[in-house]
C-alpha cells in the first residue's frame, strides 16, 4: 500500500529457515531508497495506483533496523495488526459518506430515482438504518480507543470494529449508488451527470478492498470467535 509514495516500510523477512511456523521470522523497518528495492504499479478495478508489487533484489538490511527480537517478529506484526483495525478512521469515513447522502436526498426533492412515494419511503428507511449502524460503528471503535488509552492492546475488539465498519462503508457506498439511480456509477470525469463528485461509485469500488486489507472478513470472524467467544478451531 502506496509503497510508491513511501521512504520507509516494514518488512517481516525470515531470518531462521529452521524454526516452525510463526518463530524465526524477524521485523524490520526497511528504507525504500535502498539498493535491491523497487516496486510495481497494480492498479485497481477504479481505476487508482494505490498498491503496488514490491521486489526486493540482494536488498541488505542492517540489524540496527529490527523492530523487537530477532526471530519474534511475526509477534511485532500480530499486535500492529491490532492497532490496525481498530477502525477510527473508517467510522469517520462511513459518517461523513452518509452526511453526504443525507444532503444530496434533501437538495434533489423526494431522494428517489423515479420520484415515487414508496421508493422515497425506501430511501428514508434505509439511511435511518445506515445512520443507526454508523453510530454501532462508532462506539465501536470508541471501545478499541479507550482501551489503546489504558495501554491494553485490542485483539477481537479491534477485529469487531474492523468487520463491521469495514463492511458497513460498503453498505453505505452500495445504498448512494442506488439512491442516486443511473446517475450513481458515474465517475468524477463524467462532467455535469456526476453527482457528489462520482464518490460513491469509486467508494462502492474501492471499499471492496476494505473487507480484505488488513485480514478478512472471514478471518476477522475467526478471531472474534476464538479469542473473543473462546470457542474452539475449525
Amino acid at each position: 500500500s502506496n509503497a510508491h509514495r513511501s521512504d520507509w516500510m516494514f518488512l517481516l523477512a525470515r531470518t531462521d529457515p529452521e524454526a516452525p511456523k510463526h518463530k524465526g521470522i524477524t521485523f524490520f523497518l526497511t528504507p525504500t531508497k535502498a539498493p535491491g528495492f523497487s516496486t510495481r504499479p497494480l492498479i485497481n478495478m477504479a481505476g487508482v495506483h494505490y498498491f503496488n508489487e514490491t521486489f526486493f533484489e540482494d536488498l541488505r538490511i542492517p540489524a540496527r533496523n529490527i523492530l523487537g527480537e530477532e526471530n519474534r517478529g511475526w509477534y511485532v506484526g500480530a499486535a500492529l495488526l491490532d492497532f490496525e483495525r481498530s477502525g477510527i478512521g473508517n467510522s469517520a469515513l462511513v459518517r461523513r459518506g452518509l452526511d453526504d447522502l443525507m444532503t444530496y436526498v434533501r437538495s434533489s426533492g423526494n431522494g428517489s430515482s423515479n420520484g415515487s412515494a414508496a421508493e422515497h419511503r425506501n430511501v428514508k428507511n434505509l439511511l435511518a438504518e445506515l445512520v443507526i449502524e454508523s453510530e454501532v460503528g462508532r462506539f465501536l471503535s470508541y471501545r478499541v480507543a479507550s482501551m489503546q488509552a489504558r495501554g491494553e492492546v485490542p485483539n477481537a475488539e479491534s477485529s469487531m470494529a474492523k468487520v463491521y465498519l469495514s463492511e458497513l462503508a460498503h453498505r453505505v457506498y452500495n445504498a448512494g449508488v442506488k439512491v442516486m439511480g443511473l446517475y450513481g456509477p458515474l465517475r468524477p470525469e463524467s462532467g455535469k451527470w456526476t453527482r457528489l463528485n462520482g464518490g460513491f461509485g469509486m467508494g462502492y469500488m474501492v471499499s471492496l478492498g476494505g473487507m480484505i486489507a488488513g485480514g478478512t472478513s472471514e478471518i476477522q470472524r475467526n478471531i472474534i470467535a476464538q479469542r473473543g467467544l473462546g470457542l474452539q478451531r475449525g
